[in-house]
């Protein structure tokens, strides 16, 4: 009698594994008909011929100051490579201490999203990169400055002419952002215990982390945050079912209208990507939440209509941690020397 018991007790044991095994799958499943797995490879880019040799000029140009009126502010300021990519402020600082209007979002991944900055207005990353050069709150400059610049530094103009050898007057704004996007196309972070959890190892989450994803399908967190950025795919209202307070959402700042002009577009703004979440605080375009199970309880509310509870909150929390990928490893680059005909940094004030 008791080896029967203890021969049942291992059969119910077994069956009990087995259907724990059949429902991680069936996650696994389910969560692959919403996300994908962050390439390997560096992706490609219309009208971009990423070579080696656009790479690391860009990398340089994305580290250098002198793109600035200042010298004082880079790509890599606002867009820290050991900072997840941002500059974890509410809003940027930028030429004569001003602060930007909004939250720099993250230069990890972007190469995935529709499309560049919360409004969408940059439809790709070279487009993007000419954007804060000559922004009067941001770099300041203008491109013809920023050409005699390149221009003026024998390292650079050898950089272009390999990056660019087609091209008859290579050193140019153009192909400056070309060798910029080039670049951030290799900021990348897969390998997150995500990635690895949707490549099939239902083990790469913990319990808790599964049952936060499933609420994060289940609850419709995934209507605006799906694909391989887990967001950055569309543009949604920000206050879908109640306006968050006018702290978070501003009566100023209209978000897409401003590119659109359509009314339609009020309030409306390209959904956060949300790889490496847990590293780009603070949240939203405002920057005013630096608690990340806040900005899910403000989620909760203010897209789905719903007030999540604490355990709730705790496990979506848990699951977004997950998204944390490999972050990239980047060596500062030594810069081309400056000359005599390098034009001097404008005053900060």
């Amino acid at each position: 009698m008791k080896r029967l018991l203890s021969m049942t007790a291992a059969c119910l044991v077994a069956c009990m594994g087995t259907q724990a095994l059949a429902a991680d799958n069936a996650l696994v499943t389910k969560a692959n008909e919403y996300f994908k797995q962050v390439p390997t490879s560096i992706p490609e880019i219309k009208g971009n011929n990423i070579t080696p040799e656009r790479i690391e000029l860009g990398k340089d140009l994305f580290f250098d100051p002198r793109l600035s009126a200042s010298h004082l502010i880079s790509c890599n300021t606002c867009h820290n490579v050991g900072m997840g990519g941002d500059d974890n402020l509410e809003t940027s600082i930028g030429h004569g201490w001003a602060k930007g209007p909004r939250n720099a979002p993250t230069a990890f991944n972007a190469v995935f999203n529709i499309a560049q900055f919360w409004d969408g207005r940059a439809e790709d990353l070279k487009a993007q990169a000419k954007g804060p050069v000559q922004a009067g709150v941001e770099m300041n400059n203008t491109p013809e400055r920023v050409v005699t610049t390149l221009k003026s530094m024998p390292g650079y103009v050898d950089q272009f002419k390999k990056a660019f050898p087609k091209d008859a007057d290579p050193v140019t704004f153009d192909n400056m952002a070309i060798a910029i996007e080039a670049f951030e196309a290799t900021l990348t972070t897969p390998h997150s215990p995500f990635d690895k959890f949707l490549g099939g190892d239902s083990k790469a989450l913990t319990p808790q982390e599964q049952v936060g994803l499933d609420l994060f399908i289940e609850k419709g967190c995934v209507t605006c945050h799906a694909g391989v950025n887990v967001g950055g795919e569309g543009y949604y209202p920000f206050g879908v079912m109640e306006k968050p307070g006018a702290d978070i959402l501003p009566a100023n700042d209209k978000g897409r209208f401003e590119v659109t002009k359509t009314a339609d577009d009020s309030y409306v703004f390209r959904a956060a990507p949300l790889r490496n979440i847990e590293l780009t605080g603070p949240y939203f375009h405002t920057g005013k939440v630096w608690d990340l199970k806040q900005a899910v309880a403000i989620m909760g509310t203010s897209q789905l209509g719903e007030a999540l509870n604490e355990k709730e909150i705790d496990d979506i929390t848990a699951f977004l941690k997950t998204l944390t990928g490999e972050q990239p490893q980047i060596t500062y680059p030594i810069l081309p020397k400056s000359t005599a005909a390098t034009p001097l940094p404008i005053d900060m004030q």
